[in-house]
């Protein structure tokens, strides 16, 4: 992992803050100064624990941490008057809670969740369980009444126009009936603890009639537990073998942004609990892999952190995951997955685009989490790491030789970078001189460009594909009949193994 990440060149301990980055919290409007900055090596130790502490803090503190989250990654507004006109969505918002109602403009390409933090920065009054809430688009034109999915984005959702200002109702998200006549005063009779209750025992047991019977008879399964916290389909993303109950759960009008009370949505459950199975299936389903939590935080950052099987990880990248989410200490994916030492969710990160050199609010990149706590080189007397990075050179580097594999069947976001990359990993760009890179038109044309001509020298004496590295024996282009080394990229081993079954014919 150390190699995976070395050439990164920031300071551990960085005791003055750097004036041209934003902190992490210190909106740039100016809404929110969040805990400050971790300046040494134990308070970064000691800031960087992510994981939920369970029953901690009362239901007001929590509501309070959330209405700071939001606040403080609310979009930044407009600065310029022409800005706010051009490219604008007016909207009236309605608030039955409140009985208030709003005309906002909304930016068009911005997500659903963007717009639903704007609102909830304008409210004078605080509303209960705010994560919950949602923004519902009445029906109209023969389309049904829906809840507006928060990582889609607002244009996607056309509006009327012919009745003027489009209306667009803000609240608490809840089963959407699709029968014209719905008897309300029978569904609030099903409605009781005890049914309630029987419902999750359903679940947990297996028994599935009996939760279509219900659902059938009209129960609403987006609501929380009052032993547990979770809903129907954050419990059932716990258990195993549980495809079909969450099948039925979601045609019985379970939403899939909907989080239960540690504000976590089932398909972060199922990231947490490394059930590959039960991430596809919400996938599948139409989740989006970017679903926030009470704390901003995707599902990708939690398999960073938890680790288990790397193809979580990798199932949520190929499905369009956004790799830029960082928590409120501006710790990034690679942060956590160094942190914790989870080496093959790191290499997927890379493959798919992360920042190597992302610095979190103390200036750390990940290497320098490396150090700090998996106690490498000097800092614990490890003289053979230190000797090992001493004496790395750009031969040393694998790149990887083929582009990232993206779902078709969703669409893809328009950049799931907040800044431009140095390092174009679906061109094998590993090169970290950035003098060197040159971009034009037939850059496709040369998919060896980006490789040292040490490494280019290396591989042809090596036609199978692999490179020698660091910490093995054997040469390259001879050897006596032994085997060629083993490469440490997937991509490499499998490039080599085209080859030869190309030589073979």
């Amino acid at each position: 992992m150390v190699m995976t990440l070395y050439r990164q060149g920031a300071h551990i301990n960085e005791r003055q803050p750097r004036p041209d980055v934003l902190r992490p919290g210190q909106n740039r409007s100016g809404w929110l100064t969040m805990p400050r900055s971790p300046t040494s090596s134990e308070d970064e130790m000691a800031q960087s624990f992510s994981d939920y502490s369970e029953g901690s803090g009362s239901d007001t503190s929590k509501e309070e941490t959330i209405y700071e989250t939001i606040r403080a990654t609310a979009e930044r507004p407009p600065s310029r008057m022409e800005d706010i006109h051009a490219n604008s969505l007016v909207i009236r918002v309605i608030i039955p809670d409140l009985q208030q109602t709003k005309c906002m403009r909304f930016n068009p390409d911005a997500t659903v969740w963007v717009a639903k933090q704007r609102i909830l920065c304008t409210l004078s009054q605080s509303l209960k369980d705010v994560l919950n809430y949602g923004l519902f688009q009445p029906a109209s034109n023969g389309r049904d009444g829906k809840f507006l999915d928060e990582e889609r984005l607002l244009r996607e959702y056309p509006q009327p126009i012919s009745k003027g200002v489009p209306s667009l109702e803000f609240r608490y998200k809840s089963r959407v009936y699709k029968h014209p006549n719905v008897d309300e005063k029978q569904i609030a009779k099903l409605h009781t603890k005890a049914n309630l209750r029987k419902f999750m025992d359903y679940i947990q047991h297996h028994q599935l009639e009996k939760v279509s019977k219900m659902l059938e008879r009209g129960l609403d399964p987006n609501y929380h537990d009052t032993e547990t916290g979770e809903t129907p389909l954050t419990f059932a993303a716990h258990l195993d073998n549980m495809v079909e109950a969450i099948k039925v759960l979601r045609n019985g009008g379970a939403h899939l942004d909907f989080r239960a009370k540690d504000g976590m949505t089932a398909l972060h459950k199922a990231a947490r609990s490394k059930n590959q199975v039960t991430l596809t299936t919400l996938l599948e389903l139409g989740a989006s892999p970017d679903y926030k939590d009470s704390r901003g935080l995707t599902a990708l950052y939690h398999t960073a952190m938890v680790g288990g099987d790397p193809y979580c990880c990798e199932l949520l990248l190929h499905e369009h995951a956004s790799v830029c989410c960082q928590d409120e200490n501006g710790w990034h994916e690679v942060h956590q997955a160094c942190r914790h030492g989870h080496v093959q969710h790191l290499e997927h990160l890379l493959f798919y685009g992360a920042d190597m050199s992302a610095q979190n609010a103390s200036g750390n990149t990940a290497l320098h989490i490396c150090a700090l706590y998996n106690q490498v080189a000097i800092i614990a007397g490890n003289f053979e790491l230190a000797e090992l990075i001493k004496i790395h050179k750009e031969t040393d580097i694998v790149p990887f030789r083929e582009a990232p594999a993206y779902s078709k069947r969703r669409r893809a976001p328009q950049s799931t970078l907040s800044a431009p990359r140095v390092l174009l990993r679906s061109n094998s760009d590993n090169n970290l001189n950035s003098s060197v890179l040159v971009a034009g038109p037939d850059a496709h044309a040369h998919p060896q460009r980006s490789l040292s001509p040490q490494l280019l020298q290396q591989m042809q004496r090596n036609p199978n594909g692999t490179v020698r590295t660091m910490g093995r024996g054997g040469g390259g282009g001879g050897g006596g009949g032994r085997a060629a080394p083993r490469s440490r990229s997937p991509s490499l081993s499998r490039l080599g193994e085209e080859q030869r079954r190309q030589q073979q014919r």
